[in-house]
Parts: structure tokens; C-alpha cells; sequence
């Protein structure tokens, strides 16, 4: 299958695995791209430039195809060393950046001088706008099922991504609620080149992370995600447990006068208690309602492969024979 994005991105499947912490290591960006699709690193998970450039490094071994890192901007206060994770992105011979969070307008120079193509993650149609003004060459557009950090203003990609279409001049994937051939079928009839999917990589048999956690998201149903941080304009889509709980219960009682520091403790440094060590209450993670469709725990190739195949059947059998 041939889309703006195969091409831009010298792909074989419209598929992008999507930047997520203490999940986008090297095993799983490399089994991705292994698989015809974009790989990708998480920037920020490494702790310092050095540690990224040997993950980079790591990557090399395992595939020859092309893969991609995630830089996620920040707010300026204790700001990473972004200079410096871009020069090991430069010197580590990447050429395909995921940015997302704040504006990457910055930092575009010195990525675009690399030859670096740039997707940058949006969840708005103004936002995916000003990234084509300032020269992205790609946007993920986010719905509001999307695990993480689905924006503030609610619309779903029934909408969004035909609107998308409407507005945008540059190649743009649809990132929320996929999952299978269905999902980019459906995408692509929006207007979408291809999918971004987070949820659905990190229930493979590759993503470095802790069984209990593929488990969790294998076991939950479309109805186990919860809404976190709406009060403090930071909206994150977290899987139901414990810790989210206490959070809830804590922005109920506090309402206005909720502070960032009042749920420190279920949102702060989990990641690695959660993904390495697999204890699944330790605090709040990101998590799609796309979990309602993973049933299994395949390596990223028989996903991808799947996915692939389900399109094909979709549109050549049923779409095709729904013309008469």
C-alpha cells in the first residue's frame, strides 16, 4: 500500500508506532520498522543525550530500516537538554523526528538543515496548521480516544480527521482508536495517509515492558480508561486503577484549588514501577480506549502483517462489493 506517508517516510505499511515513555526502547522500534512500519524511540526515556545516542546506536544493530525518534518539548522550567538529544539524533544518522507537547518551531532550523523530516503530534486542526506553517512536513492528528494527552477540546476522529483533510496540505496519520484493518480503512476514508498506534504496540510480544501490563490492556474493556488533570488544562487518557482513583477522589474534593503537587504522587516517576516492574497500582498511566479492541499479544510482524490483510480484504471484498 502506497500513501503520502510510505513515501515521505521510505516505508512499506502506512503504520507508525508512536513515541511513548519507558515503552519506545530500540527492541520495539526495530521490530516495527523490521515490519515495514516507522519504529520509534523515545527521546525523553533516555536521561541524557549520551544515553540516547547509544539507544540509537542499539537500534542500528537490530534493523537497517528507517526508524524515527520522539522529542517531546516541555515547559521551559528544568527544560532537557533538547540542543543536546537533537545533535545525538543528528550525529546517529536519524533522519525522522516526532516531536510533540510544546512547539518544536525552535529547534526546526537545526532539524531541518540535518535533512530531518519532522511529524508533529497535534489534536487540534489550528494546531496541525501552524505545524504546516512553520514547515513540519507531516502531522499526527490526535483524537480524543487517544491514550495520553488527548488536548482540551473533545472531538473524536469521526470528525477531526475529515476536517484534517479540509484544512491541511501536508500528509497527516490518525493517532487514537487504532488498532486493526478496520482502524486504517476507516482512517484512510477519513483522509488520513496512515495511523499512529501507541496502545495496541505496547501489547507485543517485543515491547520492553512488564507482562502485567500487556495483561492489563488485553483485559480491559473500552470502558476502563479514565480522564485525568482536566482541572489543571493537562487532560490525560490513563487506564483505570488504584492510584487514578485517588487521584479522581482528590480533584473532586480540591476542585479549583487543585495544584500539580496535590497528585505528585500518583502521576511522578510511576513509569518505571509500572512498566519495568509491573506493579500496576504504583500510579497513573497512559492508556487508549482502543484497549476495548486488543485481544492478544502478537509480535509487532503478525500485527502489522494482520493489519495489512484485514485492509486488503476490507476494501477488495466489502467496500468494492458494496458498489454492486
Amino acid at each position: 500500500m502506497k500513501t503520502r506517508i510510505t513515501e515521505l517516510f521510505g516505508i512499506k505499511h502506512p503504520i507508525i508506532q508512536g513515541g511513548m515513555h519507558y515503552v519506545g526502547f530500540a527492541e520495539l522500534a526495530a521490530a516495527v520498522s523490521n515490519a515495514g512500519g516507522l519504529g520509534i524511540i523515545t527521546g525523553l526515556t533516555q536521561k541524557t543525550p549520551a544515553d540516547l545516542a547509544l539507544e540509537i546506536a542499539r537500534c542500528r544493530e537490530m534493523t537497517q530500516k528507517p526508524f524515527g525518534v520522539n522529542l517531546t518539548f516541555l515547559p521551559a522550567i528544568a527544560s532537557p537538554d533538547y540542543p543536546g538529544y537533537i545533535n545525538a539524533i543528528i550525529d546517529g544518522g536519524v533522519n525522522i523526528v516526532e516531536t510533540a507537547g510544546r512547539n518544536p518551531e525552535p529547534y526546526l532550523p537545526q532539524l531541518k538543515d540535518a535533512g530531518i523530516k519532522v511529524i508533529h503530534k497535534c489534536t487540534s486542526v489550528r494546531h496541525a496548521l501552524k505545524a504546516e506553517s512553520i514547515g513540519c512536513d507531516a502531522v499526527s492528528v490526535d483524537g480524543f480516544e487517544c491514550g495520553g494527552h488527548p488536548g482540551e477540546d473533545d472531538i473524536p476522529n469521526m470528525i477531526l480527521l475529515p476536517r484534517a483533510a479540509e484544512e491541511l496540505k501536508i500528509p497527516f496519520v490518525a493517532s487514537g482508536g487504532q488498532a486493526d484493518g478496520r482502524s486504517l480503512v476507516a482512517s484512510l476514508s477519513l483522509g488520513a495517509d496512515g495511523i499512529n498506534m501507541g496502545t495496541r504496540f505496547i501489547a507485543t510480544q517485543e515491547a520492553p515492558v512488564h507482562e502485567n501490563v500487556k495483561k492489563a490492556i488485553v483485559g480491559a474493556t473500552e470502558l476502563d480508561t479514565r480522564l485525568i488533570m482536566r482541572p489543571l488544562r493537562n487532560t490525560e487518557r490513563v487506564l483505570h486503577n488504584a492510584a487514578v482513583e485517588r487521584l479522581i477522589e482528590k480533584e473532586k474534593r480540591l476542585g479549583d484549588n487543585l495544584k500539580f503537587e496535590d497528585i505528585f504522587g500518583e502521576v511522578a516517576g510511576v513509569y518505571p514501577k509500572i512498566m519495568a516492574e509491573g506493579d500496576m497500582d504504583a500510579g497513573a498511566w497512559s492508556c487508549g480506549m482502543v484497549a476495548g479492541l486488543i485481544h492478544d499479544i502478537p509480535t509487532c510482524k503478525e500485527l502489522i502483517d494482520r493489519i495489512m490483510a484485514e485492509a486488503e480484504a476490507i476494501i477488495r471484498k466489502r467496500l468494492i462489493g458494496l458498489l454492486g
